[in-house]
């Protein structure tokens, strides 16, 4: 690239800087905060995860889910998860508002307390590093961009420390140029993981999560297998990213709808009948699905029971490596088995992000990872304290002492640098038409006065 397109480079590279930091802060503090989830959980929620109800009488799992029933009659039952042991079970509960809750059954399957989900500490990180605890398409959005951006803030710093020299000795440098030289050795140093990082946390964003999804689903040779049937209407937060879309398939038909079977019971949540949560375990046991997993209920009359096991999950005692996961439906009404999908089933492409979410949440390969991670996000806000360093250092009382403006036109390198960022990642090249308006207005301003 020509002279004029490193300056338009650095003048981009700065204001957009200036324009993204305040966020790009919060998704860095509130990441490091969800690396630390399960420990900080395991500690703080001790008696819930742990704890033991002051009544020892043995009940079966289904009479356990009936007495939290009967404890919050506002509030229906949507999920199981049943994890190793020493953790209790746990039931997701909804109510009509929306509003979940996590009720715990102990060893014997007594009601041992519970908690509002959405202030459990690894749902308040999630929803600040998501959606900064608004939440909502904009703030989505603004989210994804400032990613996008951060994209090309570690890729244009790469660019114009080689290409500037800035890693050059020389002979009494002044302080600008030292406080240049760390922002930039330790931002190349960081740069390679910190894109790893972001590239396999943008499967969750609002525009390119979609688009990557979508082509997992249409090319089932890259991507997941596909299931013909509607999805249930349930949240199902807890089924691994690559089959969470899927459409799992409709339960048979029973005489169960009209009249008692063996075995079946009947729940407030549908006055149909169904197979009792205990005797489902033992479906799952039969199938070779062992703890962790979830259990969600179906979502309606054709509904089937999912049993998902996800490398993924945001629940503590739950995630697994991504060779076990696996989502499996079984008949509501005879608890028959039909059909599972595991990661042999998937496509390269969903293989990659079973792999690559787990190693942006830190817990893919245990401590090792929590503290790489760690390390590369304390190292990225360090290069944004020494960026703004390096500005402060050499701006002059009273301006702005932005970098000069391009005095020559747009390279080919320059475009296609552009372009090929733009095309990965659409909601960046959305907002470029934004900055080359902008750019557009100024010059046209500069021109006439």
């Amino acid at each position: 690239m020509r002279k004029g397109s490193y300056n338009r480079l650095w003048r981009w590279h700065f204001y957009a800087a200036l324009c993204i930091t305040p966020l790009l802060i919060t998704l860095t503090l509130s990441g490091i905060g969800y690396l630390f989830y399960t420990n900080i959980e395991n500690k703080a929620y001790s008696d819930l995860f742990f704890g033991q109800s002051s009544q020892i009488e043995r009940l079966t799992i289904d009479e356990g889910i009936g007495k939290a029933r009967e404890l919050n009659p506002d509030y229906t039952v949507s999920k199981v998860i049943v994890l190793d042991d020493p953790y209790n079970t746990r039931l997701t509960m909804t109510n009509g508002e929306g509003d979940q809750k996590y009720v715990f059954l102990d060893d014997n399957y007594q009601v041992v307390g519970s908690q509002r989900a959405e202030f459990t500490f690894s749902n308040v990180m999630r929803q600040i590093h998501s959606s900064l605890f608004v939440g909502g398409t904009v703030v989505n959005y603004l989210v994804e961009l400032a990613a996008c951006w951060a994209v090309f803030l570690l890729l244009t710093g790469i660019y114009m420390t080689f290409r500037g020299k800035v890693l050059k000795n020389r002979q009494n440098p002044t302080k600008p140029q030292k406080n240049k030289k760390w922002h930039a050795i330790i931002g190349t140093i960081v740069a390679v993981p910190m894109l790893v990082i972001i590239f396999t946390g943008l499967p969750w964003s609002a525009v390119m999560g979609d688009i990557i999804y979508n082509a997992s689903q249409k090319y089932p040779v890259i991507g997941t297998p596909l299931l013909k049937q509607q999805p249930p209407a349930s949240d199902r937060s807890e089924i691994p990213w690559a089959t969470r879309k899927e459409e799992p398939p409709a339960s048979s038909e029973h005489g169960g709808h009209h009249g008692s079977m063996p075995g079946m019971s009947t729940t407030p949540e549908d006055d149909s009948y169904r197979i009792g949560v205990q005797q489902l375990l033992g479906r799952i046991e039969e199938s070779s699905i062992a703890k962790p997993y979830a259990i969600i209920y179906p979502a309606g009359e054709d509904g089937v029971f999912t049993v998902s096991k996800s490398s993924n999950t945001g629940i503590t005692g739950l995630d697994v490596s991504p060779y076990d996961e696996v989502t499996a439906y079984f008949d509501q009404y005879s608890g028959a088995f039909i059909s599972k999908v595991g990661y042999d089933d998937y496509g390269i492409l969903a293989k990659w992000f079973t792999w690559g979410i787990p190693l942006h949440e830190g817990h893919l390969f245990g401590w090792p990872n929590q503290l790489i991670n760690l390390i590369v996000c304390l190292a990225f806000l360090f290069v944004i304290f020494w960026g703004f360093k390096t500005w402060l250092s050499r701006k002059k009382a009273g301006g702005f002492s932005a970098p000069p403006a391009a005095s020559s036109g747009l390279s080919i390198g320059f475009i296609v640098f552009m372009a090929l960022l733009g095309i990965i990642m659409p909601l960046f090249g959305l907002s470029l038409l934004a900055v080359v308006l902008i750019e557009g207005i100024r010059y046209l301003m500069i021109r006439k006065a």
